[in-house]
Order: structure tokens, then sequence, then C-alpha cells
């Protein structure tokens, strides 16, 4: 059995590969990281035929394929572990509180805007369209709008997809999986069309003002687990996107290991019954 060819990453390439990314997507990898970006890239030199990273680098900067290779970089360095029904009590207090907030104050215009901002394989979109199926008829004139966005091409194909495995059920109370979920061969499971039809998926990278821009007057931003990843400079801009998206009185949703400590002042910290969540104030109050 022949080991698997390890081409080693020197400091100096390791810096502009490091600096590249980030300024492509955010995530940041500090001096400690060189093994980990050596060990995760080498199956992608060793794909494309490259002798060394520094040939990497010159790829991804100016090949005519360059798009394609930077989704699959993005690929192989994050983590898209997820399941349905994530942190429990954050969804409580957007179905229970936000949600009927919401009813209340677009009364009026009948619209309403949800992001889920790095989706990964749709399970965090596709819980809260439950969520809206689950909490009446009063939406049914509405004009209601889920959209799921993510920079991982392979996640977002699951997602449109729609099948995962059982493990991804681990936290949905077996009411919910027998509503909203066909079980197929092997131990798959479909969801309904009646789910699917309320999200629509998009690539889309963050740090993208372009991309961004094509977002507006959101109500609600989730973006969970997320920008975990990021250094403090890209999370203050995904921030500030994140707040020209939303509507006065929005509300933005982040993981709970996650939080604006310093790194932005613009939101208010609304302590809900379920939980804590971010609100853009609304200008003049």
């Amino acid at each position: 059995m022949f080991e698997e060819q390890v081409i080693p990453l020197p400091d100096d390439t390791f810096r502009l590969l490091r600096d590249f990314i980030h300024s492509y997507c955010g995530i940041y990898f500090d001096d400690g990281s060189k093994f980990l970006l050596e060990r995760r890239l080498n199956r992608r030199l060793l794909q494309r035929q490259l002798t060394n990273f520094e040939e990497y680098y010159h790829f991804l900067r100016y090949d005519r394929k360059r798009e394609d290779e930077l989704a699959m970089l993005v690929d192989n360095l994050t983590t898209n572990e997820t399941y349905f029904f994530r942190e429990n009590a954050q969804l409580k207090a957007f179905s229970h509180e936000i949600l009927p907030e919401l009813r209340e104050r677009l009364a009026d215009r009948k619209t309403l805007r949800i992001w889920s901002a790095g989706c990964s394989t749709g399970e965090e979109p596709y819980t809260i369209a439950m969520l809206m199926l689950e909490s009446g008829d009063w939406w049914r004139d509405w004009q209601v709008e889920i959209l799921g966005s993510d920079i991982n091409q392979r996640v977002l194909h699951t997602a449109r997809k729609g099948v995962y495995k059982k493990g991804a059920l681990r936290a949905t109370a077996p009411e919910m999986t027998k509503k909203y979920f066909i079980e197929e061969d092997k131990g798959d499971y479909r969801i309904i069309d009646g789910v699917r039809e309320l999200v629509s998926f998009s690539y889309l990278n963050l740090l993208d003002p372009f991309k961004t821009s094509l977002i507006r007057d959101a109500d609600v931003i989730f973006c969970r687990n997320v920008i975990i990843y990021f250094d403090r400079e890209a999370k203050k801009k995904v921030i500030e996107s994140f707040y020209d998206k939303l509507r006065d009185g929005g509300f933005l949703l982040l993981g709970h290991s996650e939080s604006l400590i310093n790194i932005s002042n613009a939101f208010a910290l609304r302590t809900l019954v379920n939980d804590m969540v971010y609100q853009k104030p609304v200008r003049g109050k």
C-alpha cells in the first residue's frame, strides 16, 4: 500500500495563499494553521497535476478555470455539519415570539423575507419553512420568501435535492418527521414538496458586495455557526452587510457561540423568553 504523496507548503507561499483565501471568503488561517492548510489542499494539487503550491497559487489567481477550483477549495476548507432543528431554543424564539411580532408589524404589506446565510446542505432553511407551516394559515396570502445561500456549490446541490440521511433528523420530533418527510429506500428521507416550494437556494459569497447587493429588505437573517471561521475584519464586513440588508426592526440570529462583542454596536440585543437575539433598531426611536 503506497502512501499518498505530500507536497510541502513553503512559509512564503503559505502567507500568499492564506491572504488570498482571507480576501476571497473571509476564512483566516493563522501561522499555526499552516499544516492544516497543507494537509487539506494537497489533494487539490495532485488532482490538478500541479507539482508545488506556488503553481497552485498562480492557478487560483489567474487560470481560466479558477472559479471552479475556488469552489473546490472552499469545499475542502469548511466544515458543513448541520442538522434539522439545530439550537431549538432559538428556533422557539423565532416561531413563538419573532414570527408573531412580524405578523402584527407587517400586516399592512404582507411580505416576509427570511435569509439563511451559510445554509450548508439546507437543513436550516427547510426547518424555517416547516416552522412557517406549523405557525398556521395566517401567512397564506402573504408573499413569503425563504432564501438559503452558501459559498459551497456541493452542499447547495444536496440542499436542492432535499434528500437526507437519518442522522440529519436526530433533533427532529417523530411527528415532524412523519409530517414533512417521505422515507425512501436505503433509509433516506426526502423533504415533501410543500416544504421545498417555500425555499430557494443561491450560490453567494458573503464577502462579495456585488452578489450580496442582490439581497435586500430582509426581515430575519439567520447566520449561525458561520462567522466563527472569520477573523475580526471579515466579521465586521459581513455584519455591516447584514445591517444594510435588514429592514428597520429586522432580526439577526447568530449561533450560540457567536456574538457581536467588539464587532458591532449597531444592533440592539433583545432578551426574549426563549433566547437572546439581535435586532436592527427602528430609525427615529
